[in-house]
C-alpha cells in the first residue's frame, strides 16, 4: 500500500502530493493536552535543523488517547503556534487506531502494533517507505531518531 495522497491539512485544504514527494517525512500523532505535549518544542527544533536538508515534519492531531486533543482545528492551530511556534504541517484530526483508523495510519502501521499513545513517530523515506518507528516517549532529539532521519536523508 503506498503512502496516501489524499491528505487534508488542519485548515481542511488538500495537502498536495508533491509536498511530500522526494522528502523524508516524520509523521507524529500529536495532542495539545498530553504530558508529552512539550515534545512540540523538540519537533520545532528538529524541523529547523533538518528542513533545509529535506525533512518534512507532519503533525497528526488525534483525540483517541485520553481525549487530549479535543479542540477545533482553529484551537489546535492557535495553541501550537502561540505556545510552541509550530510552523510545520499539521493535518486534519485523525484516528490512528481502531475501526476508523485513517488511511494514513493504515499505511504507517501496516501489520504492526497499534499506536501506544500520543507522539508516536514514523520516519518515511523519499520513496515512501516506512523505515523507522519510535514510541511516544522517544524525544525528538533522541540519537536513534536523529540517526534514522540522517540515514533516510542519505
Amino acid at each position: 500500500m503506498p503512502l496516501p495522497t489524499n491528505l487534508s491539512t488542519l485548515a481542511g485544504a488538500p495537502l498536495p502530493a508533491e509536498a511530500l514527494s522526494g522528502k523524508v517525512v516524520l509523521f507524529v500523532n500529536v495532542a495539545s493536552q498530553c504530558g508529552l505535549t512539550p515534545q512540540y518544542d523538540g519537533l520545532v527544533k528538529l524541523d529547523k535543523e533538518y528542513r533545509d536538508r529535506g525533512l518534512m515534519i507532519v503533525g497528526v492531531p488525534c483525540n483517541q488517547f485520553g481525549k487530549q486533543e479535543p479542540g477545533s482545528p482553529e484551537e489546535i492551530k492557535d495553541f501550537t503556534k502561540s505556545k510552541y511556534d509550530v510552523d510545520f504541517t499539521l493535518l486534519a484530526k485523525q484516528d490512528v487506531n481502531g475501526p476508523n483508523r485513517s488511511p494514513l495510519y493504515q499505511f504507517l502501521v501496516g501489520d504492526g502494533e497499534d499506536i501506544a499513545w500520543n507522539f508516536g513517530k514514523f520516519v518515511v523515506d523519499p520513496e515512501g517507505n516506512v523505515v523507522a518507528r519510535f514510541e511516544p516517549q522517544t524525544a525528538p532529539d533522541d540519537p536513534d531518531l536523529k540517526a534514522a532521519i540522517e540515514k533516510a536523508l542519505g
